[in-house]
């Protein structure tokens, strides 16, 4: 992967290799940061690039960081501006993620979330696909039980929580899968490594409510939308039996790295056909439409970063 040639540090834009940070900060030790996850897509046609709900995503990320006490004079507005800027600045004419990360920066010993000082950089870089079979996964459900909310809370993207899902996403492709799918201590689905879940039964959607130590998806909010409101698609929130998912006649994975992703096979048990199923189909490219700002309904969720230039 290349690395940026920018990043947004320290509240202003500086070269990649200046955004340094030391050996003994808090946040690489003790795991005490946040992050976020953002998606801006090329639209060749109209010759932008469009940051898909921004605002949203960032006032996750801002809540994220009051779980760890974090304090940022920022808004999501101050922070969607600054995004414009690095994305100015890196010039990018392809589809790219964008990570804001924010870490207690202290330089010293001591476990604890009070009496330190918290920092916030993003970058942005080209990205494609998160997982490369996105029409048709084959994932495993883990041995490895997601945190609960009274542990780690799910609900925020903290860095040191993911150690939970790196477990469980080397184990399933070490042997063999492209993901897994991660339980709740009572046995209920819960979320892919880094995804949020759903499943279409009998022409219902249903999706774990976010009591179930979830993430809070803007994804996964976005097509609850969309299933409803476009594809005429009833959305159940509750919680999910293990055993659903094989008796599911589809299945797919939602976030903003993985986007949608099919699941045609858990555990070696075809879903459905085995195959990526109609409301899948249609949900997908529906969904790339939408965040490529060609549906007109949908453009407040899409943020254009070049200057559009106007007839005369």
């Amino acid at each position: 992967m290349a690395l940026p040639n920018y990043a947004f540090f320290n509240g202003r834009i500086v070269r990649y290799g200046e955004a340094k940070v030391g050996v003994l900060t808090h946040g690489l030790n003790y795991g005490t940061g946040v992050f976020g996850g953002i998606r801006a897509y090329w639209n060749d046609e109209a010759q932008q690039l469009f940051i898909f709900r921004p605002r949203d995503h960032f006032r996750r990320f801002l809540e994220s960081t009051k779980l760890l006490r974090m304090e940022f004079s920022y808004s999501e507005d101050d922070l969607t501006k600054a995004l414009l800027a690095l994305l100015g600045t890196e010039n990018h004419k392809t589809d790219c993620y964008i990570r804001p990360v924010a870490f207690y920066s202290d330089e010293i010993i001591g476990v604890r979330l009070h009496d330190l000082t918290p920092a916030l950089a993003m970058v942005a870089i080209p990205f494609g696909k998160y997982v490369e079979k996105d029409e048709g996964s084959h994932v495993t459900v883990s041995s490895w039980r997601r945190v609960d909310d009274n542990v780690i809370p799910a609900r925020g993207k903290i860095t040191g929580s993911y150690i939970n899902s790196a477990f469980a996403k080397t184990d399933a492709q070490r042997a063999g899968f492209d993901e897994a799918i991660i339980l709740t201590h009572d046995g209920h689905i819960c979320e892919g490594s880094a995804e949020n879940v759903f499943l279409i039964r009998n022409g219902v959607a249903i999706t774990p409510p976010i009591t179930d130590n979830i993430l809070e998806g803007i994804t996964r909010q976005t097509v609850i939308t969309l299933l409803h409101d476009e594809l005429g698609v009833n959305v159940v929130e509750r919680s999910i039996d293990r055993s659903e998912i094989y008796l599911a006649n589809e299945a797919f994975f939602t976030g903003t790295g993985v986007q949608i992703t099919a699941i045609t096979r858990v555990d070696y048990r075809s879903i459905g056909t085995g195959k990526m199923g109609e409301i899948t189909t249609k949900l997908r490219e529906l969904f790339f439409n939408v965040v490529r700002g060609r549906v007109k309904k949908y453009h407040e969720w899409c943020t254009p970063v070049y200057e559009t230039k106007r007839a005369r």
